[in-house]
């Protein structure tokens, strides 16, 4: 199975050893970030840093005048990626032999939600979630489909990997989170991520529901799951327990819509601006009413769109199996593996993982993440590679 790994720029630039040690890992590919967010990241070979901290979502190249005069538009990347460094990394790696895709984050955004307050998510409480741009926007998404051309059609890449290209919810690796004290579970998650701006509670009107009593029907819902006195799991069942069958699946069908509708648009604008042959994937989780990087697609739907999808397998391949029951000659399904074993991945495992992957369904590996990777942990994935 052809493998990836996934790069930072500032992993590559300013160590002309690191081209060459990702190469030799035995990855033909690297899905190197074009368009990222906020992160505080270990480069653990670098000869002039050993911690880069990338202060808020921003492009890892210079826009270009498609922006000017549009109020939503991408931030510049800081002194953690200055000019264009997508474009000097790729370069360094692709001199080692190794084919450049992008990366792009789309819908998750700290900075745009703090200063922008209006574009984000806000739930049936009223808090907003800065991080979590709300996709049903019009303006939103006319800035996400323009950023998912840009920041994918980079010069000399030959592909792209859209995360985070659908809702956003509660769920958030935030600094100093202090969110677990409760247990939400799946159902509860959910209702947490519903929606409110005013966009949204059109769509929910449009689906006949009236939003300010959806608003207090969640509030309910969620009341006893707060004192803990009643679950918030069991997936979908779960939430139409807690919501009501009707309502949950209203909710349901306005939010998938506007996801589907956005990842055509985004897929189609990258096409449109992409040389031939020029291949499109999303990160993706075959349940489409969870929120996050993974964003939760209909398997059937996004194999008609995009070319393929990027699934989290960490822990377990059994994601897989949804897209893969598709059976769409030629798509690609490329098993996400953590092979950091400080961050609970498993590189020693490497082999076994892909070999179950592969019986899942998998085509291709993707590795997160070289630029993270201890050297043993590289040593491990050269050693997984070779069993392939």
């Amino acid at each position: 199975m052809r493998a990836s790994a996934f790069v930072y720029p500032w992993d590559v630039n300013g160590d002309p050893a690191a081209p060459d040690l990702i190469a030799g890992t035995g990855v033909e590919q690297v899905t190197l970030a074009a368009a990222y967010h906020s992160t505080r990241a270990l480069t653990p070979r670098h000869p002039r840093h050993r911690v880069v901290t990338a202060e808020y979502a921003a492009v890892l190249y210079p826009p270009d005048a498609r922006w000017e005069g549009r109020d939503l538009r991408p931030y510049e990347a800081g002194d953690w990626a200055p000019g264009d460094a997508w474009g000097e990394a790729a370069a360094a790696l692709a001199d080692a032999g190794l084919d450049v895709h992008t990366w792009v984050v789309l819908a998750h955004n700290s900075r745009l939600g703090a200063e922008r307050p209006h574009t984000s998510v806000v739930n049936a409480y009223g808090d907003r979630y800065p991080w979590a741009p709300c996709i049903a926007q019009p303006a939103t998404r006319a800035y996400l489909t323009g950023l998912a051309a840009e920041a994918a059609v980079r010069p000399g890449a030959r592909g792209t990997e859209l995360e985070s290209l659908g809702w956003y919810g509660l769920a958030h690796l935030h600094a100093h989170d202090k969110t677990g004290g409760v247990g939400l579970g799946d159902a509860g998650q959910y209702l947490m991520s519903l929606c409110f701006c005013p966009d949204c509670r059109a769509g929910y009107g449009g689906q006949g529901l009236d939003p300010d009593g959806l608003a207090a029907a969640v509030r309910a819902a969620l009341e006893p799951v707060w004192r803990g006195a009643a679950p918030s799991d069991g997936g979908w069942a779960g939430v139409e327990k807690l919501l009501g069958e009707a309502s949950a699946n209203a909710t349901r069908a306005w939010r998938d819509e506007t996801a589907r509708t956005l990842q055509e648009a985004a897929v189609a604008a990258v096409r449109d601006a992409a040389p031939g042959g020029f291949r499109v994937l999303l990160h993706a989780d075959p349940v489409s009413y969870h929120c996050g990087a993974n964003a939760g697609v209909d398997p059937a739907h996004i194999l008609s769109v995009a070319d393929g999808v990027v699934v989290p397998c960490t822990g377990g391949a059994g994601l897989l199996t949804p897209f893969a029951e598709q059976d769409r000659a030629g798509a690609v399904l490329a098993a996400n593996l953590t092979v950091v074993s400080g961050m609970g991945g498993r590189p020693d495992a490497l082999a076994e993982d892909a070999a179950r992957a592969r019986e899942l369904g998998a085509t291709e590996l993707r590795l997160y993440h070289a630029g993270l990777a201890s050297d043993a942990d590289l040593e491990a994935v050269r050693s997984g590679l070779a069993e392939r």
